[in-house]
């Protein structure tokens, strides 16, 4: 099992309908440079204790697999909707691997959605009689501008706008996390003071209701002014390489399978 302690690896940069979209016959979608190929949105995280998985988007044991990463330890999650969470049930294997139930932090509402979307984990005839054909997790609540201690570090949850919804980002140290996200509050503007690392929404060229787009995700990160910024969440709008090339010294688009250091 490879050992990925001290960097942080991006499983997806997409959008929720992926990049190429089924169907589109657009330059991107038909690029054959693999970093226009954009599963959905997540990231893991190696910290001193294990695995940290951010988000469990619908590609995530293909994503696994593609990266070699073995374990899961512990998963945290931005929010609730589906590109983010369908791929839950992918965790079923790691609580027989540690031992014990997976460690899951989320706020009090992507708990509830957790427990309705993937019912039959939590029925009492599966807690009466268990079964290895459901995930099997503990639950541990997040709240923003609180720290939770999380394998062995110090992760800050940060309240983010996802057009009429709320949202997590998390900062890790000097980087910072802030997928789907339309805007940041002031008191969560604060919390990012003097990050050098900025991971941040950038949907496309023009304006979304519920996502930062290029020009918008441009500006905040000018205005955070982390040594670097690479933007996820990316849609078929943008190239790889021609977005690149125009972007700000300092500024780049992820792509799946990119690794950083989290020192």
């Amino acid at each position: 099992m490879k050992d990925f302690q001290g960097q942080l690896i991006f499983l997806g940069t997409g959008t929720s309908h992926g990049v190429p979209v089924v169907g589109c016959e657009c330059p991107v979608c038909t690029s054959q440079n693999p970093k226009n190929w954009r599963t959905r949105c997540s990231v893991v995280l190696g910290l001193p204790e294990g695995n940290l998985l951010i988000d469990t988007p619908p590609e995530l044991r293909i994503q696994l697999l593609r990266e070699g990463i073995g374990r899961i330890h512990a998963v945290a999650y931005t929010h609730g909707h589906a590109d983010h969470l369908f791929g839950l049930d992918d965790l079923r294997i790691f609580p027989s691997y540690l031992g014990a139930d997976l460690p899951v932090y989320c706020e009090p509402a992507v708990e509830a959605r957790i427990r309705m979307a993937f019912d039959y984990a939590f029925a009492r005839e599966v807690q009466e009689y268990p079964a290895g054909g459901v995930p099997k997790l503990r639950f541990f609540p997040l709240r923003p501008g609180e720290p939770a201690e999380i394998l062995g570090t110090r992760i800050l949850p940060i309240r983010l706008w996802h057009g009429r919804y709320v949202v997590l980002g998390f900062r890790i140290g000097k980087i910072a996390y802030c997928t789907d996200t339309s805007g940041i509050p002031s008191e969560s503007l604060a919390l990012l003071e003097g990050i050098e690392v900025l991971i941040l929404d950038c949907l496309r060229r023009n304006p979304h209701p519920t996502h930062l787009h290029l020009e918008a995700a441009v500006a905040l990160a000018q205005q955070l002014r982390a040594r670097r910024t690479l933007f996820t969440h990316i849609c078929h709008d943008l190239d790889h390489e021609a977005t690149n090339a125009n972007l700000p010294p300092g500024m780049e688009l992820a792509y799946d399978g990119l690794r950083i250091s989290l020192e």
